[in-house]
């Protein structure tokens, strides 16, 4: 149960912000989707998980940030535990093993692994506070993530890996680990993104041509380079105002794929142009800025760099999403948060939300 006195540092803003932005999906999702009986059933489908994110949402935001540590043990465990029964019974679709069937239902779980890093994370850096500056303990911290990054690039999903990498390093930046150590960490991130490039069966060859066509799409135009080109049309075809609400053309002729899940950005400013595109990042910026805000006032150092870990991801995963529909970041199937097609993803950060603005009701210290 949440007392009552806390409601006076409930985000009102931030709840409101998250449901447009859940409820703008929910129509760009119908028009990705074509309209009619087959985009009802996505969109039916979306919002019933919608419906179960409002209740994680409270469930999230009725946790006190300061039981983090008590939990912080079995949350890590169960997490491993999952992510390894994907790779042993997990269902497979379309050349990735990334989901566990329960029943009817289906989850992914690496979207709620994200939660636990955050989590788990946040006591990590604050037990050892005194000692991050040590290089031991910072790469210690980042065993702490590279244990279920590593089962998660097995499955293979390197889209998320990255996730929790940009989590990591934003979540150790603000609890105060050294400069030179980040800025080494990124220089032998580079080291071994190349060994592994040269190295057989590390990158499937899909992600090798994702990679290639980043830096130059034409390469590869009716392969690999296909969904940036045709990304790049549809953009810049909505210009201003766009070409109506279910009346893109690149849409309707079938030539954005993924276009209701990792390019449904795509979908919107071919619709709406730079008017509906830009409402959609105003709406994620004040998002953020909210997230921010909670962050810098919140006191207890396990909360505030948990609060950090949910900005972070939710930045990384903005950033990347739609830089990718603009050929400025490379095709690495990171979903828009709150507004893609997909359960699991769309869950996990309507708790993620829960989270902040739990940390957020709890923000200041009871003095007595």
């Amino acid at each position: 149960m949440v007392e009552r006195r806390l409601f006076k540092n409930f985000d009102f803003g931030l709840v409101l912000l998250m449901l447009g932005i859940v409820v703008y999906g929910l129509a760009m999702i119908y028009s990705a989707s074509r309209g009619g009986a087959s985009g009802a059933s996505y969109v039916h489908r979306q919002l019933t998980w919608a419906l179960g994110g409002l209740v994680a949402f409270v469930l999230a935001a009725s946790i006190d940030h300061k039981s983090y540590p008590r939990i912080s043990a079995a949350l890590y465990v169960l997490n491993l535990v999952l992510l390894t029964a994907v790779l042993v019974i997990g269902q497979e679709s379309k050349g990735a093993q990334r989901w566990l069937g329960f029943g009817g239902l289906t989850i992914q779980p690496s979207e709620f692994a994200k939660l636990v890093i955050i989590i788990t994370l946040a006591v990590f850096l604050v037990r050892h506070q005194d000692r991050l500056s040590e290089i031991g303990t910072f790469l210690l911290s980042f065993a702490h993530v590279a244990a279920p990054m590593l089962l998660i690039f097995k499955q293979p999903d390197l889209g998320t890996a990255l996730v929790m990498t940009a989590i990591w390093f934003g979540m150790s930046f603000v609890a105060g680990a050294r400069a030179r150590h980040l800025a080494g960490f990124v220089v032998v991130l580079m080291i071994v993104g190349a060994i592994g490039w040269y190295t057989p069966h590390v990158l499937k060859s899909y992600q090798k041509e994702r990679l290639v066509s980043f830096i130059d799409p034409t390469v590869d135009p009716a392969g690999s380079g296909y969904h940036v080109l045709q990304s790049r049309i549809a953009v810049g075809s909505g210009r201003a105002t766009g070409k109506g609400w279910l009346h893109g053309t690149q849409v309707r002729l079938g030539f954005i794929p993924e276009r209701h899940t990792d390019f449904i950005f795509t979908v919107v400013a071919e619709e709406l142009g730079f008017v509906g595109a830009g409402l959609l990042v105003l709406m994620y910026f004040l998002l953020l800025w909210k997230g921010i805000l909670i962050a810098s006032e919140t006191e207890d150092a396990v909360g505030r760099l948990a609060a950090a870990g949910v900005v972070c991801m939710f930045f990384f995963h903005i950033f990347v999403n739609i830089g990718m529909t603009l050929g400025i970041m490379p095709v690495t199937g990171v979903p828009l948060p709150l507004f893609s097609y997909g359960g699991s993803s769309l869950l996990a950060n309507m708790m993620a939300l829960g989270l902040l603005v739990g940390i957020g009701m709890r923000r200041h210290k009871i003095n007595f």
